[in-house]
């Protein structure tokens, strides 16, 4: 039901913790919301991230890289690991001023 933050908020600045912070939120709602949950994690894929913005500002791919995602979908046991060798990530951006939200697809 929402975007992750750009990693534009987190480059340049000391505090780890706001990132660890949001990191661990995106974690909780990934365990959460990604349901069911397969019962082995899926060991190779293709994942999209598609994000519906509620504006049609610019936004660069490279600062939604999804890394808050993918990291809470390993830790939430949905797929076996985030590297080039399990998952082939797809980056989608889409506008929705109603109901801006992060669509997850997982097709193996």
């Amino acid at each position: 039901p929402n975007i992750p933050p750009s990693m534009n908020k987190y480059k340049g600045r000391s505090n780890i913790w706001e990132y660890r912070k949001d990191k661990e939120e995106w974690e909780k709602l990934i365990a959460v919301l990604c349901r069911p949950k397969p019962p082995e994690p899926i060991p190779k894929c293709t994942l999209t991230l598609t994000y519906f913005f509620k504006d049609r500002r610019r936004h660069d791919p490279n600062n939604y890289d999804g890394q808050f995602i993918t990291d809470g979908l390993v830790k939430a046991g949905i797929i076996a690991d985030d590297c080039f060798d399990c998952i082939d990530l797809v980056l989608k951006g889409d506008y929705d001023k109603e109901n801006p939200r992060t669509e997850i697809t997982i097709e193996f």
